[in-house]
């Protein structure tokens, strides 16, 4: 299908198209590594289980602070380009290194500079495209843009196991191959930055030096959204215990990549969707519909073991994604004037990705101590709490600044 066609088909302007197929290529090249990080890690490496955590916990905490401080610049210089140009290039350049590493410490290094690059772009991406979007369209740009990720997402799986299918263990050639999808995310970025056709924001002077306070200059509307944000993200721990439960009900490893390749084409089916039923029926309705369904998936899994049953609750899980990525993001952009949006997406990916390591940790821990059961239930419990909060949280369906 060219890319016209696309365009005409999912209603999105060129420039959300070209941000939309960077994510794509940019997901490719990720999770192509991320599901056989920790096999290579621990088999060719030799790294124990308890450096992998620090490992992603400490890259993904990186990640989440660069956000903030790329956002918050991005709205003092009024340019999302060079910050969003700048994140994909050194993910790019940084990602396939996995492939020549030889000691834990280097990867270590590899994987911070890699989880730099996407907090140096996400904020201001999220800022750009909320600038290519009208209030009435919003969901439908960041469901769009959702979408095209997580096709990237199902791309990778698929050519990981495809390649090592044909080729064994041979982990590092397939790592530095990454090269490719990394770079192509960085051509497209120029090329959303060749049809954007938008003003300059024209903003307040902004302070040289960013403060957490500068938090209190935002909406109070926002920072209670936030605050019902962090509450659901101390609940949802990494999917990877979702893989965990996968092969504790019997699912053979080999068989994982290829279900999160599944799982990926109903993310990638539904984002779009998605965000338009939050435009049509507003982001309320659309989170709490999400967190609802978490929640069910979640109970349900902690009362299953069964087989088919499990598999059918994990790509029902997707659905989850569908309904609250883009309304999430959409409902920042409603809260927030332009010329604080950066800063605002900052602060919103902050909250998600400081809660991520705790809401990790406990899941963990009350696994280990009590059941896998009450880990689950632990989850359903606070995306039911934060469903309730904010269903009595003010919003307007369309906001003008």
């Amino acid at each position: 299908m060219r890319a016209d066609a696309i365009l005409r088909f999912f209603k999105v302007p060129p420039a959300v198209f070209f941000l939309g197929l960077a994510s794509l290529f940019s997901d490719v090249a990720s999770e192509i590594i991320y599901p056989l990080l920790p096999i290579f890690l621990t088999e060719v490496v030799g790294v124990g289980v308890l450096f992998i955590g620090a490992l992603e916990g400490f890259a993904n905490s990186v990640a989440s602070l660069t956000k903030l401080f790329s956002g918050y610049y991005s709205d003092r210089f009024r340019r999302r380009t060079p910050f969003v140009m700048a994140g994909y290039t050194i993910a790019a350049i940084a990602r396939p290194l996995i492939g020549i590493a030889t000691l834990p410490w280097q990867i270590l290094a590899i994987r911070i500079t890699d989880r730099l690059g996407k907090g140096i772009r996400e904020a201001p991406r999220d800022a750009w495209l909320a600038a290519l979007a009208s209030p009435q369209t919003r969901g439908r740009i960041f469901g769009f843009h959702r979408a095209m990720d997580h096709v990237g997402a199902m791309i990778g799986p698929i050519f990981a196991t495809t390649f090592l299918f044909f080729f064994p263990n041979e982990y590092r050639p397939l790592f530095l191959l990454t090269l490719l999808p990394g770079l192509l995310s960085v051509v497209s970025i120029a090329k959303a930055k060749h049809v954007t056709a938008i003003p300059p924001a024209v903003a307040e002077p902004t302070p040289a030096r960013l403060h957490f306070r500068e938090l209190f200059t935002l909406p109070r509307h926002f920072r209670q959204y936030l605050g019902i944000l962090a509450i659901f993200a101390l609940g949802n721990a990494s999917d990877a215990f979702l893989f965990l439960k996968l092969k504790e009900s019997g699912v053979a490893y080999a068989w994982i990549p290829l279900l999160w390749a599944g799982h990926h084409v109903i993310k990638a089916s539904s984002s779009t969707w998605g965000g338009h039923f939050s435009d049509r029926y507003g982001r309320k309705t659309s989170i709490i519909l999400g967190w609802l369904l978490y929640a069910a998936v979640y109970v349900s899994l902690a009362l299953t073991a069964n087989l088919w049953i499990v598999i059918l609750l994990f790509m029902t899980y997707g659905l989850f994604f569908g309904l609250t990525e883009g309304p999430e993001k959409a409902l920042v952009a409603d809260f927030v004037a332009a010329e604080k949006q950066g800063t605002a997406f900052g602060f919103y990916h902050l909250i998600l990705g400081l809660g991520a390591l705790p809401a990790s940790l406990i899941f963990g821990a009350l696994w280990q101590q009590w059941s896998m059961s009450a880990a689950f239930f632990y989850g359903a419990a606070l995306s039911a709490l934060a469903s309730l909060l904010i269903l009595f949280l003010p919003i307007r369906r369309q906001l003008s600044f």
